[in-house]
This record gives structure tokens, sequence and C-alpha cells, in this order.
């Protein structure tokens, strides 16, 4: 069951993710070689990577989010090692729901 609920997040992600991914590119200020995104995302706002997947084109996108603060980030790592931020909010927080009857049994 876990497994679905990651799958369905990671299938959310990518596609908000290639639908900014244009717009981090174009804003420098967004984009940072990964590990200094992510020290930044851990020491400024407490946040962990929660999901990961494939992206299009070889790039890797993730969750990144806090309980604590309830923040959460979207990141697009890109095969050269620079990784963007093309997503971020508040309220984040886990959620445990049935899928849809409509998704099937992964079993």
């Amino acid at each position: 069951m876990k497994q679905q609920y990651l799958a369905l997040s990671l299938g959310f992600v990518a596609v908000l993710a290639a639908t900014q991914a244009g717009l981090a590119q174009q804003q420098n200020n967004r984009c940072a070689e990964r590990e200094r995104v992510i020290e930044r995302l851990a020491s400024k706002f407490g946040e962990s990577r929660r999901s990961i997947g494939m992206g299009a084109n070889n790039s890797v996108v993730e969750m990144h989010a806090s309980e604590e603060t309830g923040t959460w980030t979207i990141t697009v790592t890109h095969p050269n090692g620079v990784t963007c931020m093309v997503a971020a909010g508040h309220a984040f927080e886990t959620i445990r729901e049935p899928l849809p009857a409509s998704l099937g049994d992964p079993a």
C-alpha cells in the first residue's frame, strides 16, 4: 500500500515538475549544485527528502518536506548535477488514505 502512495505522489510530482521545469531553469537563483540546495533546505526549513523519481531527460525529481515547519519543496536535478527548485509551499502533511478502486490491487 505504501508503494501505491509513493507511486501516486511521484506521478503528481512529475506532472508538476514537467510544467514548471522551464520556468525554474530560467531563474538561475533557484538553481545550484545539488549538495548546496539540499543543505539549504535542511538548514533553513528543516526539510528532508520524502520521495524520489525519474523525470524527463534523465532528471531526478524529489520532494522535500518538514512535518515540523509544514514547508515543502520540489526539486529537479539534471544530469549535469545542477538542482533547481521548481515548486514550494506550506501546510505539508502526510496522509494515508485508500487508493481509488479504479486503480486496482497491485498484489
